[in-house]
């Protein structure tokens, strides 16, 4: 009986509850905000947490997070990801790009446009500086034009970031790529 409780207790060390809301899961508990936030997740809204649907998708697949709708009825992952994908409708590749980073210790934020989907902070204490990375994910055999990806490299360059393409395999496994500008003089 005492194996069982603690067995419980080793799954998860983290256990929030958030609510589904248009832009992600809204974290109200303030405990749960100042523990998410000291690790790199969502962003604060008025003494809430709004958690990206990335960061919910991976916290509730971790089983550190219960999403419930608006009437208090659970919400699972398989759910959480069709609302996800309702907004980005590459959101699967994305979600694993995310993952991936997360699990390998990266702080991993939402990107701002012009093809960039992620912004990527070195591993440890994101909030001592700005992202070093920021991250275009694809999937093999889709094409990408040529003007995307310039856009992508002149606002990485803008911003004296480097531009890092992750890129989901046939086989579901991220490879990722340094992308820079070549001068031909």
């Amino acid at each position: 009986m005492s194996d069982d409780r603690e067995k419980l207790q080793g799954t998860s060390e983290l256990r929030i509850t958030g609510v589904l809301v248009e832009k992600g899961v809204r974290v109200s508990d303030k405990s749960s905000v100042d523990e998410l936030s000291a690790r790199g997740y969502g962003v604060a809204e008025k003494k809430q947490l709004l958690l990206t649907f990335y960061d919910a998708l991976y916290l509730s697949d971790k089983g550190m997070l219960e999403v419930k709708d608006k009437k208090g009825k659970p919400v699972d992952f398989q759910r959480l990801l069709q609302d996800c994908e309702a907004v980005d409708e590459n959101a699967w590749v994305r979600y694993l790009t995310y993952r991936d980073l997360r699990s390998r210790g990266y702080v991993v934020r939402e990107g701002f446009g012009s093809g960039i989907d992620f912004r990527v902070y070195d591993r440890g204490d994101y909030s001592r500086g700005t992202a070093k990375y920021l991250m275009m994910s694809m999937q093999e055999g889709k094409p990408v034009s040529i003007e995307d990806l310039t856009n992508a490299l002149t606002q990485s360059l803008s911003l004296k970031k480097e531009l890092i393409l992750a890129v989901m395999n046939r086989r579901g496994e991220t490879v990722y790529y340094s992308v820079s500008e070549l001068n031909l003089r």
